[in-house]
């Protein structure tokens, strides 16, 4: 499938080669030739032979829904990342600490998560690589190995949580010991990886099953309170920020959504499938996986919100009985608190949901480490089938063993602050390519869009830099470390954070150089191609 769809852009490659000449005479000439320019393109498109033709129009026949369905799955492996075992510990902790206020920030991070996401596979789509592969083609030596560095370190980070909440869930339901959860995880994982070597679609339909698992047990629960629905809606819709820590919370919410590794995956997943080097079908296709995204974040946003309400009636409700319990309310202690509000059974269903939320999250993030050392190290498939999930698994299982169970909530929190530290090396290349017109010519995003995407991409990473450097002042200044020891911390730590800072600055203004070969097969769609170069030459 991917020898075909190279072949693909190498034909479409040549025949904008081709093409390109005839553009660059048509720029020295003056713009009363760009209508030249046109007819030669259509006079190559049209003498590209009619093996292309036949070749790709097949794969355009037959109803739009059928092609829809084949374009479902990869929303629902990223969409599954938003209900992790960190995610399910913030909206427990948002539900008590703010009732309903703070969905309207969920609402908004899934739009934005959205948007980003769609970006991403669109990318994939586009130029038939993903964002590993792109960031490996562009950057300088030592700037795609730390790029890889950052991307190796989120997956770690990223699949830390979904390794402890499997354990804990496994250590409450048939009382095990927490190593021992542990390394069942990491057995399983390897297990389930061993689909892929069905095919993808088995991957993409494994984890569909268990995120209908988990939204299942959640709305199981909330049927079991009475939520209501009048203060739902005004979180939702009506944006607050009342109470203390209201706006650490809110930024908590925001950052436990946009994961780097998932821009990653993303990219990658949209090319498991066969889409024809043409304008029509790579514009369907973008079209399908946007709808297959907004679905499946629309059911981990359906989700997300049954935790938080949840969590907001149980304690508002009982708060003279379990005060203490939704005080430091973490994954044990809801277990405890769900016992004691909703019984025996409902506590196990939760357990359920923790299972199947921390299993899928591991094996996703296993999953996305494969794509991200493929396209950083260019090595053969099988040696990465075996290498890339012994070196996201083997530290991981390391960090949760010593942790143990009495440390899952702070190994969870060092987790999230390290995913919001290597944001910026994925975001930053993703959106610095998808609005690039030598990246994807035509299919480039509206102004609007390009705008929006980079104002919010950097209103988070600037928030989640002031609050690691604030949070990590704070601890340095308030510690009973002797003084010397703090001036030793300081010395190492600050011109690191000065250097990462330089680091996102330079990912920023770095001018894109790589070109692609763009998909063009129709003559409307090659002569838009050619209407945007000479736009750029200019």
């Amino acid at each position: 499938m991917e020898e075909g769809r190279s072949i693909g852009r190498e034909h479409g490659s040549q025949h904008k080669m081709g093409s390109g000449r005839v553009a660059a005479v048509a720029v020295a000439a003056g713009d009363d030739h760009i209508e030249v320019a046109a007819a030669a393109t259509v006079a190559v498109a049209s003498s590209s032979g009619q093996h292309d033709d036949d070749a790709n129009g097949g794969a355009q026949q037959g109803p739009r829904w059928k092609r829809f369905l084949g374009h479902v799955g990869p929303g629902f492996l990223i969409s599954m990342a938003y209900l992790d075992p960190s995610s399910l510990q913030t909206d427990l902790q948002a539900g008590y600490s703010h009732r309903y206020e703070l969905l309207w920030v969920l609402l908004f991070g899934f739009i934005f998560v959205l948007i980003i996401q769609s970006l991403a596979a669109k990318l994939g789509v586009v130029t038939g690589r993903h964002l590993a592969e792109l960031c490996m083609g562009e950057y300088p030596k030592y700037v795609r190995y730390g790029l890889w560095f950052f991307a190796e370190l989120g997956v770690i980070a990223a699949t830390i949580p979904g390794v402890l909440g499997t354990a804990l869930a496994y250590n409450i339901l048939f009382d095990i010991p927490f190593w021992a959860g542990v390394l069942i995880c990491g057995a399983t994982i390897i297990l389930l990886l061993g689909l892929q070597s069905y095919g993808v679609r088995k991957m993409e339909f494994m984890i569909v099953l268990f995120m209908l698992v988990m939204a299942s047990c959640f709305f199981i629960e909330l049927n079991q309170v009475n939520t209501p629905v009048s203060e739902l809606l005004e979180g939702l819709f009506v944006p607050r920020l009342r109470g203390h820590y209201a706006i650490s919370d809110a930024v908590a919410l925001i950052s436990a959504l946009v994961l780097p590794h998932n821009l990653f995956l993303h990219s990658s997943l949209v090319i498991s499938r066969n889409i024809p080097s043409s304008c029509e079908a790579v514009k369907d296709a973008s079209v399908f996986f946007l709808i297959d995204n907004a679905l499946a974040l629309f059911l981990a946003l359906l989700v997300n919100v049954a935790i938080v309400s949840l969590s907001a009636t149980i304690c508002v409700d009982n708060i003279s009985l379990e005060t203490e319990t939704c005080s430091s309310l973490t994954l044990k202690s809801a277990f405890v608190l769900f016992k004691n509000v909703l019984g025996r059974s409902k506590s196990v269903v939760y357990c359920l949901a923790l299972l199947a939320s921390g299993q899928s999250c591991a094996v996703i993030t296993t999953y996305s480490g494969q794509y991200i050392m493929q396209g950083f190290s260019g090595m053969r498939k099988l040696i990465i089938y075996l290498v890339a999930p012994c070196l996201t698994v083997v530290p991981t299982l390391i960090i949760c063993s010593i942790g143990g169970a009495l440390r899952v909530r702070q190994l969870i929190n060092i987790a999230a602050i390290i995913l919001s530290f290597v944001l910026p090396f994925a975001l930053i290349p993703l959106l610095k390519f998808s609005s690039c017109s030598s990246m994807v010519g035509p299919y480039k995003n509206s102004i609007s869009i390009t705008r929006t995407s980079w104002i919010l991409s950097m209103v988070i990473i600037s928030i989640n830099t002031y609050f690691f450097c604030n949070s990590f002042i704070s601890w340095l200044v308030y510690s009973d470390l002797p003084r010397f020891a703090k001036a030793i911390i300081s010395t190492l730590v600050f011109p690191f954070m000065a250097a990462y800072v330089a680091a996102v600055i330079y990912l920023a203004r770095k001018k894109v150089s790589i070109n692609v070969a763009l998909p063009s097969r129709s003559v409307s769609c090659g002569i838009e191609v050619e209407e945007v170069r000479i736009e750029d030459g200019r």
